[in-house]
């Protein structure tokens, strides 16, 4: 998979060549590519955190006051005013924690005494393909002064996490740990041929909807709200059930540090129980939902940036002379 994500990122440095070449040409004519960023507040669906009741997807269980932010560069490809291929490389970062679930004695407090909890950065690139239908409708495609377009996104990536968790060490400081190589259900352990290891590296499936207003003939503002769907569960490093601290001490070793660190970071319930483990939390008790896998998204403002001529309105950015909107039914 980190092939793939490196594949990527030489394709989008291949493009800004190709785009660099395309604008120094000295033909008058407008080009049909665009480059642009985004911005915007990132969150996490998946086993951690969660609203009151039964654990749902998508924004069900968004929890607002664990908004990141996810920032990216996109080059795309337009071979018509319908439609509009773009490559997108972005980074942010993802949260979740069952501590800040609001109890209402309702089944919410199950994973609020689970009191798991894990951080991770994100970085993808996809390719999308963005159609904008109302564009099928004008009169003149080509003039987009002012234009408002909205847009549907489907595309297929690869992303890149590493969940981590905050170890509590003897001392009583706290420091941030990764959590894969603890393999706090098992997985990849001899013990557990069933449980296999999962890779940080994953496809996803970006899909959404957006709108587009055009500034000018060569800039535009866009609001999105992407949702990536993955297939993996281990974004927080929680899917199944619980192991016994006996399996961590004979996977890593009677009083190693690792040990340690494996057997605190995967059962987490005693630190919302003075120190005991909740009942219902032990050997072979539901840890995570693997019928569920985990999905982030982004809501993003995005500038578009047009490059190139047109033969009609001239050079972009210059003062062009533009028609007003016209639109044909």
């Amino acid at each position: 998979m980190k092939a793939i994500l490196h594949s990527l990122c030489k394709t989008l440095c291949l493009i800004a060549l190709i785009v660099v070449i395309d604008t120094g040409s000295t033909k008058a004519q407008q080009s049909r590519f665009e480059y642009g960023f985004t911005y915007g507040p990132s969150n996490f669906l998946g086993d951690l955190g969660g609203n009151s009741g039964k654990g749902g997807t998508f924004l069900k269980d968004n929890m607002v006051s664990l908004t990141k932010f996810m920032t990216g560069f996109h080059l795309g490809y337009r071979p018509a005013e319908f439609i509009n291929f773009r490559l997108s490389i972005n980074m942010g970062k993802v949260q979740g924690a069952d501590s800040l679930i609001t109890g209402k004695g309702g089944m919410e407090e199950a994973r609020k005494a689970r009191n798991q909890h894990f951080r991770s950065d994100i970085q993808e690139g996809f390719i999308a393909a963005e159609i904008y239908p109302t564009a099928l409708f004008e009169y003149d495609p080509e003039d987009v002064l002012h234009r408002i377009r909205p847009y549907a996104l489907l595309g297929i990536g690869v992303f890149h996490f590493n969940p981590q968790g905050q170890y509590e060490t003897a001392d009583g400081s706290k420091i941030w740990v990764d959590l894969k190589p603890l393999r706090t259900e098992g997985q990849g352990m001899p013990a557990f041929p069933d449980k296999k290891e999962y890779s940080l590296t994953q496809v996803n499936v970006p899909y959404g909807i957006g709108v587009k207003y055009f500034v000018s003939q060569n800039i535009a503002l866009s609001f999105e709200i992407i949702n990536r769907k993955t297939f993996t569960d281990y974004i927080d490093d929680v899917s199944t059930d619980y192991i016994s601290n006996e399996d961590f001490y004979a996977h890593f070793g009677d009083g190693t540090e690792k040990a340690k660190q494996a057997v605190q970071m995967a059962n987490k319930s005693a630190f919302a129980n003075g120190g005991n483990y909740r009942p219902g939390f032990g050997i072979g008790a539901k840890r995570g939902s693997p019928t569920n896998n985990d999905s982030y998204y982004a809501s993003s403002v995005k500038i578009s940036i047009r490059l190139g001529k047109n033969e009609q309105h001239g050079d972009y950015g210059r003062g062009s002379d533009v028609k007003c909107p016209i639109i044909r039914f």
